[in-house]
């Protein structure tokens, strides 16, 4: 066996570069998830400079969200080849690139392109890497720091709603595009603080030393085994085999399919793409629901902020809530009651009629929101583990970005068709609500089968004759174990010479 890493990382730190990897991580998140809300001040004006109706100016953010999420495998795999820092570093050139071209377009299909695509493709590269490197970090204070990173988006959203109409008033919204392009550059300096940590990443530079040291020991010692080996295979027979790998094994390589035979995280994915269809319509429509019933710019952009500042104490509150002994072990009833929660705020929406209605109503959605975003990975590590998350994480925003698409067009189309803001915010209501519904029923089933299941487990373990079959088996197993041990010893004396010899004693 390869000698022990000296100076690297046994498992997550739970601290120390961790926190700053969380700053870094809630700046890029911020910029993921609140610049398609916070672009939404610009509608009114693009609508009408353009001449579109409300659900064409809906694709915008929609198709940037979807693709925010629809990227999540290719994220993934970039993230599982390269790692999070330059993945993340190159989304936020994309990001810039994206909406610096987006200032020159001429037509609402080449927004479509610009602010949809692109920017929405530099974001998704900043989005997942942010997740996955927390995942890394972190195990028992996973989730406050999950809920700590997630409070950039709020922080973002309540910056930019105000920035946002500032900037409209002075340069346009040509001008403030290109000006947002340039603030995008900020996700490349959060990518450059995701510092690597793994198995294969030294973290104490004042260790190269003793790693150097370890790699020409290893190095050594897997030449000297090339060469004893009877069974050694040449190089040009391994390049074969592995050229020979079709696209679906390498693929999955990157991308673990076996999880769509996980009982939890079809019942988490089938929950999620539900909740969906109505969870980003509202907060894209709010401010031009404010001034389309005659509230003036800056108050209708201080509903977002309001919202945001809520969302922004609500998040690592219900971090450390989540955290907690008490519900931690039964943490995707709290995700099904947020959930859920979220959807009535909705359905109550359309008794909000003035100014004040509208700030009540933007304080609960606030809280709402939060309580489901500090939420959203938290939930899915814990149905599937950390070393399988970052394929969770990717298989999952693939499907739900069907449903992140269709969402707010479907609530333009609503309000096109009736004139009236209310049926959208029922629509969005009632779908959340259904979705905490059946989350929370299909939770209370799949925890019921994980007891049943660890039962008979125990059970299977306690029972004699299992245990006395498995005893006959581990003496067979020994017994051969030991004759291949008498076999290889002398392979095994000649490696430990060439690690004394490594090694200069």
């Amino acid at each position: 066996p390869p000698p022990a890493n000296v100076g690297r990382a046994p498992g997550p730190p739970d601290g120390g570069w961790g926190w700053v990897v969380v700053f870094g991580a809630f700046v890029s998140i911020g910029f993921a998830y609140a610049f398609p809300k916070g672009i939404a001040i610009f509608f009114k004006e693009i609508q009408d400079f353009f001449g579109t109706s409300y659900s064409e100016i809906a694709w915008v953010s929609s198709i940037m969200l979807a693709t925010t999420y629809g990227a999540g495998p290719i994220s993934s795999i970039l993230v599982n080849r390269y790692g999070s820092r330059p993945v993340v570093i190159f989304g936020g050139l994309l990001c810039g690139i994206g909406m610096v071209s987006a200032a020159f377009c001429t037509s609402i299909l080449q927004l479509y392109i610009c602010v949809g695509f692109i920017t929405g493709f530099g974001l998704a590269l900043n989005l997942q890497p942010s997740v996955i490197i927390i995942g890394k970090y972190f195990l028992k204070r996973r989730p406050i720091a999950n809920g700590l990173a997630m409070a950039g988006s709020p922080v973002m959203l309540c910056t930019l709603a105000p920035l946002n109409q500032f900037l409209f008033d002075n340069f346009g919204w040509r001008g403030s595009f290109l000006i947002l392009g340039a603030i995008l550059l900020n996700c490349c300096v959060a990518g450059a603080l995701f510092r690597p940590i793994g198995a294969a990443t030294a973290l104490v530079k004042t260790q190269v030393t003793e790693e150097g040291k370890d790699a020409l020991k290893e190095e050594v010692t897997k030449d000297a085994m090339e060469m004893s080996s009877p069974t050694n295979v040449p190089i040009e027979t391994k390049m074969e085999e592995e050229g020979g790998k079709d696209c679906c094994e390498k693929i999955n390589q990157y991308l673990d399919f076996s999880l769509f035979k996980h009982r939890g995280f079809l019942i988490y994915l089938i929950g999620n793409v539900l909740m969906f269809l109505g969870f980003f319509a509202p907060i894209v429509f709010l401010a031009p629901y404010a001034k389309h019933i005659g509230i003036d710019e800056y108050s209708a952009a201080f509903l977002l902020s309001i919202l945001a500042i809520v969302d922004m104490i609500a998040r690592p509150t219900t971090g450390i809530i989540a955290n907690s002994k008490w519900v931690r072990p039964r943490i995707q009833y709290f995700f099904s009651f947020a959930i859920a929660f979220n959807g009535a705020c909705h359905l109550l929406c359309p008794l909000a009629s003035g100014y004040t209605g509208l700030v009540v109503y933007s304080i609960f959605f606030g809280l709402a929101f939060g309580m489901v975003c500090a939420m959203l990975f938290e939930t899915l590590m814990d149905l599937v583990g950390a070393t399988r998350f970052t394929s969770a994480v990717g298989l999952v925003t693939i499907v739900e970005c069907c449903t992140i698409l269709l969402g707010p067009p479907i609530g333009g189309t609503l309000i096109d068709t009736f004139g009236d803001y209310k049926y959208m915010f029922i629509k969005c209501g009632a779908v959340m609500v259904l979705a905490g519904t059946f989350l929370f029923i299909m939770n209370y089933y799949n925890y019921r089968m994980l007891a049943k299941e660890e039962k008979e487990r125990k059970a299977k373990e306690e029972d004699p004759k299992s245990v006395r079959t498995e005893n006959e088996g581990g003496n067979n197993w020994n017994k051969e174990t030991v004759q291949d041990r008498l076999e290889l010893e002398p392979l095994r004396e000649e490696q430990e010479g060439l690690k004394k010899e490594a090694n200069g004693t």
